[in-house]
């Protein structure tokens, strides 16, 4: 069969199982020095090292794997039709592995900058605050990379390259085209940037939007994540924090007062209350030692409102100390003051005699 192929073609078969042939070989010699770099670097109990071995371990096979092919092809093929179109391909591949291995670079970066904060400190302020910008600026970096990689390699093109110069001619049109069809993206990406330097929200901020309690858990360059108190998830256009009043609960820092309401009866010593509120507080770890008050706020003609101010370094920390309180309060009424509660009164006119109902409420 092979006398019936022409030179060239033998020459194209003979190169291409070479090729193959040497790419499996390459594959599995490049596998077994990589686990030896694996388990070294599994040694140094080095998690950066460990990270950015793994981050650069395909990129790297694939420019190997592109050298290849361009020695193979320099080499072996550059005298045959097909040749043009192969440069080309591994102009285009060069050009991906480029784009790919920066985009690498950036993500061993952040993880390198995200190492340095701790988001689990009591005051993390500064950490969400890095945070956020790092996640923002990662991302447009990361779009940047992918709009010139993909610019390059039309340009590669000839006829890109027409329609490109065709575009020019017409620049001032399409600008104005492309102008309105693009304004919306280029807004949400420029609230992205805004919201990354002025820092509204940080990641892991405590927010209250759409009526909704819920921490920040991805700033992206078009869209806000934000994690509800029951695990759903809203999802909110980065430009909404821009044009919207929101309630963010640690804009400055992570602590918090948080408010406790009882409705009472006149007849209820708030004193006592005011004394027994310190020893409840006791050994709670979710109070920080910096608030405790309690105050009449409000009276009525059945009821007086009780206003008791709890501090806590956070929010999450005010929510369950607030409930803890609130209980151990309702059993101290109930236990030695259980006719105080907030009652309505009902004065009825029977027949015989005048009958008084209480309501409690």
């Amino acid at each position: 069969m092979i006398q019936y192929l022409n030179a060239e073609t033998v020459r194209l078969i003979i190169a291409t199982g070479s090729f193959l042939a040497l790419l499996f070989i390459i594959f599995f010699i490049y596998r077994y020095f990589f686990s030896l770099l694996k388990h070294r670097v599994i040694r140094t109990n080095n998690k950066l090292d460990n990270f950015v071995v793994d981050l650069f371990k395909i990129p790297a096979l694939w420019l190997i794997y592109w050298i290849l092919l361009k020695v193979f092809t320099r080499i072996f093929l550059s005298t045959l039709a097909i040749y043009p179109y192969l440069k080309h391909l591994n102009t285009l591949l060069i050009i991906f592995s480029i784009a790919w291995i920066s985009i690498q670079f950036i993500r061993a970066g952040e993880y390198y900058l995200l190492r340095k904060f701790d988001m689990d400190a009591a005051d993390n302020l500064n950490a969400r605050k890095n945070l956020t910008q790092i996640k923002v600026f990662k991302g447009i970096a990361n779009s940047v990379i992918i709009v010139v990689a993909i610019s390059i390699s039309l340009l590669t093109f000839q006829q890109a390259r027409t329609i490109g110069l065709s575009l020019l001619t017409s620049a001032g049109v399409i600008g104005i085209i492309v102008g309105f069809a693009a304004q919306k993206s280029i807004a949400l990406i420029l609230a992205g940037i805004q919201i990354a330097i002025t820092q509204p929200i940080r990641l892991d901020d405590v927010v209250i939007v759409e009526d909704e309690w819920g921490r920040i858990e991805e700033i992206t360059l078009t869209y806000v994540v934000v994690k509800i108190w029951d695990e759903r998830r809203l999802v909110l256009p980065i430009t909404w924090f821009l044009e919207n009043p929101f309630q963010n609960w640690t804009r400055s820092n992570a602590d918090i007062i948080g408010t406790i309401f009882i409705y009472v009866d006149y007849s209820f010593p708030v004193e006592s209350l005011r004394t027994v509120l310190p020893d409840m507080l006791k050994g709670n770890t979710d109070w920080d030692g910096r608030v405790v008050n309690v105050q009449v706020t409000k009276v009525t003609e059945q009821y007086k409102e009780l206003r008791v101010l709890l501090s806590s370094s956070n929010s999450s920390k005010n929510w369950n100390l607030r409930t803890e309180i609130r209980e151990k309060m309702i059993d101290f009424i109930n236990e030695n003051y259980p006719d105080t509660f907030a009652k309505i009164r009902i004065k009825t006119n029977g027949n015989s005699e005048n009958k008084s109902v209480n309501y409690v409420i």
